[in-house]
């Protein structure tokens, strides 16, 4: 019989796109505020995979993605996507988003987004919020999956999650030797 116990914290990533780049400070600033010190930034990623948000936040699209010093709860994302939504609204204008935010855990195994959107291998994680398996970690690499989206499958983005990634390991191991 397998006896449950709590999993390792996670490595809180918050993956972003507006057109607005300037809007940037600002929104870091609010997630900094809310979920503590980032420790990691990517560069700016054109975001034209799709067109699936531009009638709402029109073109260009940008992406970057932050990582935060403090470790989360992996239970917690759905907590987190909730609080994300809510700081897209506080920087919304008229009633349309300038900013897109996706909130996930990194472990040493896995990348995990939160989306509220239901899909065949999505796990419900609760108030209405889903786990949404994005990229495995396997022999030393990110691996994309058939559903990843094509920005987290790029390899701009994964060089930067493989970054993040290192940094987690390195506070873990650091955490363990602490004591």
């Amino acid at each position: 019989m397998s006896v449950p116990k709590p999993p390792k914290s996670a490595k809180l990533v918050v993956g972003m796109f507006m057109k607005d780049m300037d809007l940037l400070g600002a929104v870091a600033e609010h997630l900094a505020g809310t979920f503590g010190a980032i420790d990691l930034v990517s560069p700016w990623f054109p975001f034209d995979f799709t067109g699936y948000y531009e009638p709402e936040m029109g073109s260009p699209l940008f992406r970057r993605v932050l990582s935060f010093k403090s470790h989360v709860e992996q239970g917690s994302l759905a907590d987190i996507k909730i609080t994300t939504n809510r700081i897209e609204q506080l920087h919304a204008r008229d009633g349309k988003r300038r900013v897109n935010l996706d909130p996930g855990i990194l472990t040493h195994e896995r990348f995990v987004l939160a989306t509220c959107k239901d899909f065949s291998h999505r796990i419900y994680l609760g108030q209405g919020i889903y786990a949404d398996l994005t990229l495995l970690y396997r022999k030393g690499m990110f691996e994309t999956l058939p559903w990843t989206y094509p920005d987290y499958a790029h390899h701009n983005l994964t060089s930067f999650l493989q970054r993040v990634r290192k940094k987690y390991v390195f506070d873990v191991k650091t955490k363990r030797t602490r004591g």
